[in-house]
């Protein structure tokens, strides 16, 4: 198959796209903000109901989220009383599933120089995810509580396209379910309704290709193992 200037370019985008754990400090201007949010606005969504609702968070904004998610996650008390609104993830895991997630889990976790003895260690990690991994820009997601299945299979298709809108500019970004454990904690400190549920965090930035952890690259399963061709 021939492959022209700008299908190369749109595969390298998607295939260059990670889900980076260090960012610099670099500001992103609210324009640029924008301007990815308009551009993944245009992904498809039935009967053009586009159910997403994106909260931008920067400078003391963030902070003061980040601070307080971080007090709370890492007091016990506190920790036991945030749970999730939704199952991200199964109750019960099976393979392959289990084991990829072990795999991503601990291959981290070595580029770090964590052992599996080192609670401590795994805990302030997990704890990096609720300051954005030190990103600029926080975004918090949100959709309308009276929406159904489908409509978060249309928000899927928008956090992709804004990941890759970001990559194709020079951005990096880091989806992250983390933060639904904190839901309660995050529409309270962002006045968002009570109509509204939190789907999910994004950090949005610039990598800081200094940091091992963004040295991850994680394994994909080739179309041979996972699609079925009949004719």
């Amino acid at each position: 198959m021939i492959q022209t200037p700008t299908q190369h370019t749109v595969d390298e985008v998607i295939q260059s796209r990670r889900s980076i754990r260090a960012f610099l400090p670099t500001p992103v201007a609210q324009e640029d903000i924008e301007a990815l949010l308009n551009v993944a606005a245009r992904a498809p969504s039935g009967s053009n109901t586009q159910p997403w609702r994106v909260y931008v968070v920067t400078g003391a904004a963030r902070e003061l989220l980040s601070q307080k998610i971080v007090s709370a996650y890492l007091d016990p008390a506190q920790n036991a009383s945030h749970t999730e609104e939704y199952p991200y993830y199964p109750r019960q895991w099976v393979a392959p599933y289990i084991e990829r997630r072990r795999k991503v889990g601990w291959d981290l976790y070595a580029l770090l120089g964590l052992t599996r003895d080192n609670k401590s260690g795994m805990q302030a990690q997990h704890a990096r995810n609720f300051a954005f991994f030190d990103a600029p820009v926080g975004l918090i997601f949100t959709i309308d509580r009276v929406m159904d299945q489908g409509s978060w299979l249309d928000y899927g298709m928008f956090l992709q396209t804004l990941m890759i809108a970001a990559r194709a500019r020079g951005l990096d970004t880091c989806p992250q379910a983390a933060f639904t454990q904190f839901h309660r904690l995050i529409s309270e400190t962002l006045s968002i309704p009570d109509d509204q549920q939190v789907v999910c965090g994004m950090a949005l930035g610039y990598a800081d290709l200094n940091k091992a952890e963004n040295t991850l690259i994680t394994e994909r399963a080739t179309a041979t193992e996972f699609a079925k061709f009949i004719s």
